[in-house]
């Protein structure tokens, strides 16, 4: 089912354009529009999904096929020495968009420390 509020939904159904990297039944990949990295683009499941909060065992193939395609896609998009996959999840994860997506950020240059370490 998808939300027609959503705007992973629209981009899903073709409503609105984005410069897609991969789409099959379950799930599609994208460049994100504001990137952070060299290589960064999400996978999102077709399927709305607000968040991983709302995810079961019913979502096993969109998930796994998120997780299966990070690394070719990475590498494809020149990610060859690694990459970080990032799922943000409701208000403390800065989730931004409430239909889940991971996010793929990469590139030649090394990202940083994931988050700042508390003293």
């Amino acid at each position: 089912m998808n939300d027609p509020n959503c705007i992973f939904c629209k981009i899903a159904s073709g409503e609105i354009p984005a410069k897609k990297l991969y789409e099959d039944d379950d799930v599609f990949a994208f460049h994100d529009i504001r990137p952070q990295a060299a290589v960064h683009f999400l996978i999102v499941p077709k399927e709305h999904l607000p968040s991983l909060y709302d995810a079961g065992m019913s979502q096993l193939r969109p998930l796994g096929k998120m997780l299966a395609l990070a690394g070719e896609l990475a590498r494809k998009e020149g990610a060859a020495d690694g990459f970080r996959a990032i799922i943000n999840t409701g208000r403390v994860g800065h989730q931004e968009v409430y239909h889940l997506h991971m996010h793929v950020l990469g590139g030649p240059e090394p990202l940083g420390p994931m988050l700042q370490r508390r003293k």
